[in-house]
């Protein structure tokens, strides 16, 4: 089993790079998926956030409201560190819980497609980490674009996150995401058929 650590800015493409990869035969662990899995009702992470962040953030059918939560997050760094403390351990169980299952399944590649892989320490338990890359500039214009937000927003979420420079330098392989799709999927097969488990 090889294990690929794909990850990105916000707004730089990952998702569409994990498709491909899926489309190739790997099996895809979405962090952001299972983020929202384990803060729904009833779930020991949704308990645990109402209780640090207060009912102000529970929507009348019981959901948390993301919206409203990341406005608090995005804008305090500790209020982020302590929203991570609560969910990142559910995330990572409930990440392990999947790739035991898809390896039993018979997948050869698994895809942890995490946002903050480099920054919580996973990269450090992935065969190769993906770096999917734009120029801050293109990054902060399709971000703008994705939510319709002012440039003061997009680039609070963008500081949020480590700089894309900052984490080519934990990669092993760049997904350059600035040109035509049509060249990033050539690309993502290129690193696709340099991996040693299908050779």
């Amino acid at each position: 089993m090889y294990l690929i650590g794909l990850t990105g800015g916000i707004a730089s493409g990952k998702s569409t790079v994990s498709r491909m990869l899926s489309e190739l035969g790997a099996f895809i662990i979405d962090a952001d998926k299972l983020s929202r899995e384990v803060t729904q009702p009833g779930k020991p992470a949704w308990q645990e956030i109402i209780k640090k962040f207060g009912q102000d953030i529970v929507q009348d059918n019981g959901e948390i409201d993301r919206k409203h939560l990341g406005k608090l997050v995005f804008a305090n760094n500790q209020a982020r560190s302590e929203l991570e403390a609560i969910t990142h351990p559910h995330i990572e169980a409930a990440a392990k819980a999947a790739m035991t299952a898809a390896a039993a399944d018979g997948f050869d590649v698994l895809v942890l497609d995490a946002p903050l892989l480099i920054e919580v320490g996973w990269h450090t338990k992935v065969d190769a980490v993906w770096v999917v890359y734009v120029d801050e500039q293109t990054q902060l214009k399709r971000l703008m674009a994705r939510d319709n937000s002012c440039k003061e927003a997009a680039q609070a979420r963008m500081n949020a996150q480590l700089a894309l420079t900052k984490k080519l330098k934990y990669a092993d392989v760049v997904i350059n995401n600035g040109d035509a799709i049509e060249i990033t999927q050539k690309n993502v097969l290129k690193a696709w058929n340099e991996i040693d488990i299908l050779r």
